[in-house]
Parts: C-alpha cells; structure tokens; sequence
C-alpha cells in the first residue's frame, strides 16, 4: 500500500481529520472545522529517520512506518503489557524487530504511550488495522472534546 491509499481511506471512512505535518512527519488529526492550532493526532507516517527515532531504519527504499494510538486495553491484548519508556533516543525494550516490514509491533520510541506501528503495510495487514484505527479514531475524538473543554 501507498501512503496515499491510507489517507485517501482513513479521510473517506472518518469525519473532521484534516492532514497536517508536525515533527517532518505527515499524520491525520481529529480537528473538526480546524478548531485547535493542530487538534488531536489519529496516526502518523515516518518517512525518514531522525535523530531520536531510527530504529525501524525507514530511510531503506519505499518504506514508510505507519503509527497509531491505541488503548492500553487493546495494547496489553496484543502486546502482553506495557513497555517502560525509554531514555532519549533510544527506543524501547521488547522482543520486536522494529524493522520487520508489514508486521505490527509496539510503536519503537511511543510504545509506551499505547502507540503501534506497521512498516510499509501490505492490503492484509491494512485490513488487520482498520478496527485499531476506529479505536484511535474514537479515543482522538475524547481527547479533543477534552481539550475543548
């Protein structure tokens, strides 16, 4: 999949997203009528290296890393529990290859934040995300009504 496909699906599927860069990084936020300078972010795409973020080594030719917020709920399911946060840059402590292509992992620096990540997503494993990406949708959705409070 492109990152196109996935933007062009998540937009179509969800209402109030709007597509902004923040960090060097393309992402989608639930801001509805763009009603906070940024809003509330559903998911981002890596599509270079950083400085603090380099684990899952996206700089390789026609790769990009999805990421996506989830609930800690859905996270422990999948991940058997929370990872500790990790020192400045470096990324987490686990049994995952942050450079598996197309396999879902623990977000490499977020994972402790409830945030998966995905490198370069086959349609299968698209399929496999989109019940993660309502959930993110919905907790985007609350946090932004949080904030506007």
């Amino acid at each position: 999949m492109r990152i196109e496909d996935i933007i062009d699906y998540v937009l179509s599927t969800y209402d109030g997203l709007v597509v902004d860069r923040n960090w060097g990084e393309r992402g989608l936020f639930y801001n509805p009528h763009r009603t906070l300078p940024k809003g509330v972010y559903l998911l981002t795409f890596k599509e270079r290296d950083g400085a603090n973020d380099s684990a899952s080594n996206v700089n390789r030719e026609g790769v990009f890393r999805l990421n996506l917020g989830i609930s800690k709920e859905t996270f422990r399911e999948m991940f058997g529990s929370m990872p500790s946060r990790p020192p400045a840059g470096q990324h987490i402590a686990g049994p995952w290859d942050f450079q598996a292509l197309d396999v879902i992992t623990p977000h490499p620096v977020y994972g402790w934040m409830a945030w998966t990540a995905v490198l370069s997503p086959s349609v299968k494993t698209f399929e496999a995300l989109k019940p993660l990406i309502g959930e993110g949708y919905e907790l985007a959705v609350q946090r932004f009504r949080r904030r506007k409070k």
